[in-house]
């Protein structure tokens, strides 16, 4: 299994030529949840129109379904654990109630939005679009519009990144109800902006994966510090010697598993997939945490947006709710998707 440098050193001659990416730093019983956030899915969302009720564990589920998440008060990237990866408390945030989709974006619901030729400069998101209910600033800037491809069929050639491991077919195949991965961040903005949503905040994304106040070492974990179980039922990831997500030794596409086909790792608010299978963007740049912070983000231009999940060919220490990453926002990974946020009813 290749280490964290060999890793880098991969990155580095991947025939999509991608830019350097850096990284900084229970039981088995069903994770706790709150009742209030099990509230009905918001309209059908334009990424889902004609795409059948195929997601989830048991396949009966909308992959467009989305939950409730609470207002409320944490720590950011701290979690109960004790050990040297558990954070300090010295980042506190308070979010207001939102919406986070249960599922990563899949293939198919990206190639609703290629099909209807968005995504690109020749129809870029309106200024403004995608904006945070309490952000200002937040949404779409037309100035980005150079950052995005020409049109469709450069956006279908720009994410074939990787022959071995990218998820998108240029006709629907197997891949559907996987990740959709080799998206840069403006893409992934885009997307989330036509399909009624927003790019979570870091600060919401971190509140959803630790369980807000519950402050959990990954997203399932019960008790809230407890490192373990953590095994192939729980996430697709690496176990130390190989990708675990498709249960057969070595690394290869299948690791990047269907959304939401491990439940016992679901977080607190029903959201799968938070630790593992791809990286999410957020909406932030990468920075030093701001306090205080109230519905926050770091929206000063910089080099690098963060990411956040680990992925099917990280190790267990990228799982983590607490663990930051963050790549440059032009770049196309195969171990990088998105997850949209949404405003609360």
């Amino acid at each position: 299994m290749l280490n964290r440098s060999q890793m880098v050193m991969l990155f580095l001659v991947t025939a999509c030529k991608i830019p350097d990416v850096t990284f900084s730093n229970g039981s088995d019983a069903a994770p706790s949840i709150d009742a209030a956030s099990i509230d009905a899915a918001p309209p059908l969302l334009p990424s889902c129109v004609g795409l059948a009720v195929t997601c989830g564990a048991s396949g009966n589920d909308s992959c467009c379904n989305s939950f409730g998440v609470p207002s409320g008060s944490y720590d950011r990237s701290y979690d109960l654990s004790g050990d040297a990866n558990s954070g300090n408390m010295s980042s506190p945030a308070t979010v207001s109630a939102f919406r986070l989709d249960k599922y990563e974006v899949t293939v198919g619901r990206f190639r609703t939005f290629v099909n209807a030729g968005m995504g690109t400069q020749a129809s870029p998101p309106l200024q403004g679009a995608g904006a945070h209910a309490n952000i200002v600033g937040s949404g779409w800037d037309a100035s980005w519009n150079a950052n995005l491809v020409a049109d469709k069929a450069a956006l279908v050639a720009g994410v074939k990144c990787d022959s071995t491991f990218q998820t998108w077919t240029d006709t629907p195949a197997g891949n559907e109800h996987r990740p959709m991965n080799c998206i840069n961040w403006y893409e992934a903005m885009a997307f989330c902006a036509w399909d009624g949503g927003y790019l979570a905040t870091e600060a919401e994304w971190n509140y959803a994966a630790t369980g807000g106040d519950e402050q959990r070492a990954f997203p399932w974990s019960s008790p809230a510090g407890s490192l373990i179980p953590l095994d192939g039922a729980h996430a697709s990831y690496v176990d130390g010697t190989t990708c675990v997500g498709d249960g057969v030794a070595g690394c290869a596409l299948t690791d990047l598993v269907a959304v939401g086909t491990k439940p016992a790792g679901d977080g607190r608010w029903l959201q799968s997939d938070l630790g593992g299978n791809v990286f999410e963007w957020t909406l932030d740049w990468y920075a030093t945490y701001t306090n205080p912070c109230t519905n926050c983000a770091a929206l000063t231009t910089a080099s690098l947006r963060v990411i956040r999940s680990g992925s099917f060919n990280n190790d267990a220490t990228y799982l983590r709710a607490g663990y930051r990453s963050y790549g440059t926002p032009t770049v196309r990974i195969n171990f990088v998707g998105v997850r949209c946020a949404r405003s609360a009813p």
